[in-house]
């Protein structure tokens, strides 16, 4: 079963912390054993070239990062650099699209995804009968925050570098919208992004927006819509999860919400360094199933892991070691009853209809 994963902060974690994702998790570990601030920043490495291969995570949304000064997330503030200004932005999330091109040009194994013919070819090397040994990792660019998008004009620049996910906001919102931390609404310069967003039909990303931003974009905006990495509020509370208002506006769009399995957004009231197993792959298939029933189908639900993206395997689920336990969340909703044609598509099917609807 292919397994597509809708959120991994990949390329800022290399430029960050020097981490070799052709490498095994199990080596990172070891590698990062001394280093103090690699582990209180990112805890015990989750991904990994044949950790991704061996959970058969073909195709990853892979993501385009910058810190802002004015909110840098605690416990990874020290060596992540961060911007004040628009062009530090830009200078940092293309430094992370060149990671991205250099491990597409320098290993066999990763091919960007940026039209549908490289799409079907990284889908053809996971046909059955195809040769394992030739198996690809597709990357589809996830913008994590438009901050680096110095003025709405400039998409073209970056959808012309591989750009196809536009996140406008993050924690603490940026010049273009509300984040869910800050609150607030669209700006103009937002309202005139989703504009250039639709002359290239870029999927818009509502994780991250405030509740406010992401109605009125949802409102505005004509092409594809993902949550890329967020979960029910009404089973967690805070506004990083997205309301049953939120959710209900994704599912009118034919959108795709990834649940991310992460403890402290799968149990109400848990921290980092809480008790790993007082969350299980169990909750992660909960979350899953609120969605589904709000839709009344399984077509608008997925992954996004959001794994290494500030936390480690300990923040995760008891059964989740690496990348690589992924299909574990598969046998968690065949226990709750799903149908096997559900269940693949939510680990990938309905990703890629959203990839079939977003991509030239």
């Amino acid at each position: 079963m292919l397994i597509v994963d809708g959120h991994e902060d990949i390329a800022c974690n290399v430029v960050t912390f020097g981490r070799d994702y052709t490498r095994a998790a199990k080596d990172t570990r070891a590698a990062e054993a001394s280093n103090e601030q690699a582990r209180a920043a990112m805890g015990n490495c989750m991904l990994g070239l044949p950790e991704w291969l061996a959970g058969n995570v073909g195709i990853i949304f892979a993501t385009l990062f910058a810190m802002p000064a004015h909110r840098k997330m605690s416990g990874t503030e020290t060596g992540v650099a961060a911007y004040t200004m628009p062009q530090e932005a830009y200078d940092q999330a293309m430094q992370q699209l060149d990671v991205y091109y250099r491990l597409a040009d320098e290993n066999p194994c990763f091919a960007l995804v940026r039209e549908q013919k490289e799409l079907d070819a990284v889908l053809a090397t996971w046909k059955e009968g195809a040769s394992e040994e030739k198996r690809q990792i597709g990357l589809v660019v996830l913008m994590e925050g438009a901050d680096p998008i110095i003025r709405p004009q400039d998409l073209e620049r970056w959808h012309e570098r591989g750009l196809r996910i536009v996140g406008p906001s993050w924690l603490a919102g940026t010049r273009y919208a509300g984040g869910d931390n800050s609150g607030g609404p669209l700006t103009d310069e937002g309202i005139q992004l989703l504009r250039m967003m639709m002359d290239f039909n870029l999927a818009l990303d509502v994780s991250h927006l405030s509740e406010q931003a992401c109605l009125q974009a949802i409102d505005r905006y004509a092409g594809p819509v993902i949550a890329s990495h967020s979960n029910p509020r009404a089973r967690v509370s805070g506004d990083r999860q997205l309301s049953d208002d939120m959710i209900k506006r994704v599912l009118e769009r034919d959108g795709v919400m990834g649940i991310l399995p992460i403890n402290s957004m799968l149990k109400e009231g848990w921290k980092r360094g809480d008790r790993k197993d007082a969350v299980a792959v169990a909750d992660v298939a909960a979350a899953m199933d609120y969605v589904c029933q709000m839709a009344g189908d399984a077509q608008h639900v997925a992954l996004g892991t959001d794994f290494d993206g500030g936390f480690g395997a300990e923040s995760t689920p008891a059964e989740l070691d690496t990348i690589a336990d992924l299909p574990k969340v598969a046998t968690a909703l065949k226990a709750r009853g799903y149908a096997d044609a559900d269940i693949e598509a939510i680990m990938g099917g309905n990703w890629l209809r959203i990839l079939r609807r977003a991509l030239p």
